[in-house]
């Protein structure tokens, strides 16, 4: 094939291709369904102009085209507020109910130790020493009793901040081995949730019985919607982990961990902006202790009906 009939069968396609490219965004974005087979035709084109040793001129064109074209295809895409609004409004919630069996399993290990253990050692508490110890007691006495120095001395605002550090640390930190617990077959975020659960549920029982409920509950609820719920989530994900590394559906080892990565990803990435608020709140508001209760209860309650509605309905008819 001579070089004129080669640019007088191709011209007309490069040109398109160029138009593509140079008019910008909003152009391309009406084209993008045909641009990765311009671009994979056009690179065979350069391909073929190499080969067949047409002009250094033409080639250098093709060239130009390729690397304008391999720039828009395979460039890092940048954040925007749009794609933002996308993953917490569709695609994080989306995510979540699209697991639902391991959001199941995370559910009922959770909530079912909690109630369980709470139910276990309000009837027993012996049993509350045994799962905590006393040093862990004695402490829980301390920061829930009403008439201590914690509660009769409010927090000026750097001890809120200190305490939101804190709490970001602490809690994301727990997540985390929650999370990467799963590649351990699942069983090392089982028994991370597990231990939690039972934790949860002996300190709630040891305040029952101290009598210091009227302190303790107003201030979880305020942050708990966000801050269980996102525990949950980062169990969630290391099933998702500890399930493909056994069952791979018929791909290697190594592609079904990456596989169950992504599926993990958008759970683990909102779990930890959801602790990342909680945090805020478990600083500046729970904290509050002057506030009515009817205030922090109601605020607590919306906040755990607008949670179950969220990933209930969230994300819904958008395909």
């Amino acid at each position: 094939m001579t070089q004129n009939s080669f640019v007088k069968r191709k011209e007309k396609s490069w040109l398109i291709f160029e138009e593509m490219v140079k008019k910008g965004k909003k152009h391309l974005r009406t084209k993008a369904a045909g641009f990765p087979g311009a671009y994979r035709e056009l690179t065979q084109d350069l391909n073929t102009a190499k080969a067949n040793g047409y002009s250094s001129v033409l080639i250098e064109k093709l060239n130009s085209l390729v690397l304008e074209g391999n720039q828009i295809l395979y460039s890092k895409r940048s954040w925007s507020l749009k794609k933002v609004y996308n993953f917490f409004l569709w695609t994080f919630p989306s995510a979540v109910r699209s697991q639902w069996r391991s959001l199941a399993v995370s559910l009922l290990i959770f909530y079912g130790l909690i109630f369980f253990f709470t139910l276990a050692c309000v009837r027993n508490p012996s049993m509350v020493n045994q799962i905590l110890g006393t040093l862990t007691t004695r402490q829980l006495e301390q920061m829930y009793n009403p008439e201590s120095v914690y509660y009769l001395s409010p927090r000026d605002i750097n001890s809120d901040a200190d305490m939101f550090g804190y709490y970001i640390f602490n809690n994301i930190s727990i997540a985390f081995r929650i999370f990467t617990g799963g590649i351990l077959a699942g069983i090392g975020s089982i028994f991370i949730l597990a231990f939690n659960g039972i934790y949860l549920g002996a300190a709630t029982a040891h305040i029952i019985n101290t009598g210091y409920g009227n302190t303790f509950f107003p201030f979880i609820i305020g942050h708990g919607s966000l801050e269980l719920t996102a525990i949950v989530l980062a169990a969630q994900g290391g099933l998702i982990l500890g399930f493909r590394l056994f069952f791979t559906r018929g791909h290697s080892r190594q592609t079904s961990l990456k596989i169950a990565g992504e599926t993990a990803l958008p759970l683990i990435a909102g779990a930890a902006v959801m602790l990342f608020i909680a945090a805020g709140i478990e600083a500046f508001w729970s904290s509050r202790h002057e506030l009515p209760l009817y205030i922090r209860y109601g605020a607590g309650a919306t906040g755990w009906i607008l949670m179950i509605l969220y990933f209930c309905l969230a994300g819904r008819g958008k395909r």
